[in-house]
């Protein structure tokens, strides 16, 4: 498969397969709708201070990240969807992702509410606590240190093998790379030549030598899921000469138009991959400065160099134990990424309007518990559709 027209049909059908596996898959691959029906929900949501959130905050976009040195935390792992927004948003969406989460793991519903109570209990705590990280370990659920265990331990043929299924210095064509266009080659090569990429991508790989920086193949990555059918490259490069020389794989992605409402009267970047930038060195430091906004074939792309450590967290099967003690640990994640941009008393005033909605019997703010609850029934019905069409389609 070679020229982008011939790609579209496939992507199309690989999309529509990824989100019929599960319910929580369809969740994965449905921001546009997530706010549709947000918006159109009858639940009150508050309007919290306006910050950078991630604005696609399921289960999938968080995970152990590695910084430019090596040095792996736990934070918020993709950023396409980010904007100057209510921080209430990514809240809702994580609740919804865990609350389907425990449902595709056939636990009851007793635990899916205390998922929800635990989830915002782990984000009021990080309102309230520092933000540099110190007291995340006495929090970590057994499910991140093992995920964090296996990620200091990886090393560059881990990736290789994971990614491309071989350590040759080489992106191989197949079922997940398909060869490039003419035009997209060229584009490529004019990006990874030009010297000021070339001195950013030496000057994150510790090199002082920009000329040592060459691209030595690439290819069209079928990859992700609401990002199939955009602009989306693996390339390889070599830093330096001879045995001295290092790998590294970039991963290279369209900028797309955020779905996640932005809040009124703020200035973001218009250009995409320059807003994704800006928001991942906010939100999640460990990625943000390992990117590098770009244009290609006249469109913002991302550039992101993949690290050994980079991995997802994988929710497929889950004990209530687990659950719950996962959803109080993200909450604290995505509460330090919020807070970390607030000032002390815009945290505190913040916190105490999440803790004001408590109703007398229910330990969850009100809003949120009815906003996940409404929202879970109504992707579950979208998800029973998809899935009839799906079957329509392939029987077709």
């Amino acid at each position: 498969m070679t020229a982008p027209e011939e790609r579209a049909e496939a992507l199309r059908r690989t999309r529509n397969l990824k989100m019929a596996r599960s319910a929580h898959a369809y969740v994965r691959g449905s921001t546009v709708k997530f706010y549709e029906w947000l918006d159109a929900s009858f639940g009150r949501v508050p309007e919290g201070p306006p910050v950078w959130i991630c604005g696609d905050c399921h289960v999938g976009n968080l995970g152990p990240l590695a910084d430019a040195k090596g040095r792996v935390a736990v934070q918020i792992r993709d950023l396409d969807q980010t904007v100057i927004g209510n921080p209430a948003h990514d809240l809702i969406r994580l609740g919804l992702s865990l609350a389907s989460a425990a449902r595709g793991a056939d636990l009851p519903g007793v635990t899916t509410a205390r998922v929800l109570e635990n989830l915002t209990a782990g984000y009021e705590q990080a309102l309230a606590g520092s933000f540099d990280g110190a007291r995340d370990r006495n929090h970590r659920s057994q499910i991140i240190q093992d995920l964090l265990a296996r990620a200091v331990r990886r090393r560059w043929r881990h990736l290789a093998e994971e990614r491309l299924d071989t350590v040759k210095p080489m992106v191989p064509l197949g079922k997940k790379f398909w060869a490039l266009a003419p035009k997209e080659e060229e584009a490529l090569r004019s990006l990874f030549g030009a010297p000021e990429i070339r001195a950013e991508i030496a000057r994150l790989q510790g090199h002082g030598d920009a000329d040592a920086v060459r691209m030595v193949d690439a290819a069209y990555w079928m990859k992700g899921c609401s990002s199939l059918g955009r602009l989306r490259f693996a390339v390889m490069l070599r830093i330096g000469d001879g045995r001295r020389s290092d790998l590294c794989l970039m991963d290279v992605k369209e900028g797309v138009t955020a779905a996640a409402p932005r809040a009124a009267g703020v200035a973001m970047p218009r250009d995409n991959a320059l807003r994704v930038v800006t928001g991942a060195r906010e939100l999640s430091p460990h990625l943000g400065e390992r990117m590098i906004p770009a244009r290609l074939l006249n469109t913002g792309v991302i550039l992101r160099e993949l690290m050994p450590q980079d991995l997802k967290i994988e929710v497929e099967q889950l004990t209530e134990q687990e659950a719950v003690a996962l959803a109080g640990y993200l909450g604290g994640v995505v509460g330090r990424a919020h807070g970390r941009q607030m000032d002390a008393d815009t945290r505190e005033k913040w916190r105490q309007e999440l803790g004001r909605s408590r109703s007398a019997t229910l330990d969850t703010p009100s809003w949120f518990w009815s906003s996940v609850v409404d929202l879970l029934s109504i992707h579950e019905a979208a998800y029973l559709e998809h899935c009839r069409r799906y079957a329509l389609s392939e029987a077709a």
